[in-house]
């Protein structure tokens, strides 16, 4: 039997692949320029453009999901604030803006990446609380983004406990 001709072969479209790091690098930035919008008032964008432009640690990130992170919180940030306010023991104003950023980018892969398991977008998320926030603020974290899965991904969570 003659060997296959590779070159003659249907080639499936490349999925772009990244790394568990390059995701956690992505998260990280996210984060930084979150704050960034919040505090700024800069449009969405022009944070993007920034970070991608003037930010070495993004190289080596996932910057379509850092830019996905980022434009998707920023459209839903109402919806997102609407379903946090539930959840808090204070206004949603009265968050600490870091802590209000990390809320966001968990929330909203609860909500819109149902592909990642919930634990790992908690863990995640008080990794983030552990390295930009105050000091028990992971354990806020990880309380509040509980119960939010707990409401989003009750099936889920069904499964695995």
């Amino acid at each position: 039997m003659a060997p296959k001709d590779k070159s003659l072969e249907k080639k499936s479209p490349e999925k772009k692949s990244f790394s568990r790091h390059a995701r956690i690098r992505a998260r990280r930035s996210a984060v930084q320029a979150l704050y960034q919008w919040a505090m700024s008032d800069m449009p969405i964008q022009d944070v993007i453009n920034e970070f991608v432009s003037e930010r070495s640690e993004l190289k080596k990130a996932d910057t379509d999901y850092f830019k996905e992170i980022l434009r998707g919180t920023a459209k839903e940030v109402e919806n997102l604030d609407k379903q946090l306010a539930p959840l808090l023991d204070r206004a949603i104003d009265d968050l600490d803006p870091v802590e209000k950023a990390i809320l966001h980018i968990g929330l909203y892969e609860l909500t819109f990446h149902p592909e990642l398991p919930y634990r790992v977008v908690l863990n995640e998320a008080v990794d983030l609380a552990k390295m930009f926030g105050a000091e028990q603020s992971h354990k806020y974290i990880n309380g509040v983004l509980d119960k939010a899965a707990q409401k989003i991904r009750t099936a889920e969570m069904k499964r695995v406990s």
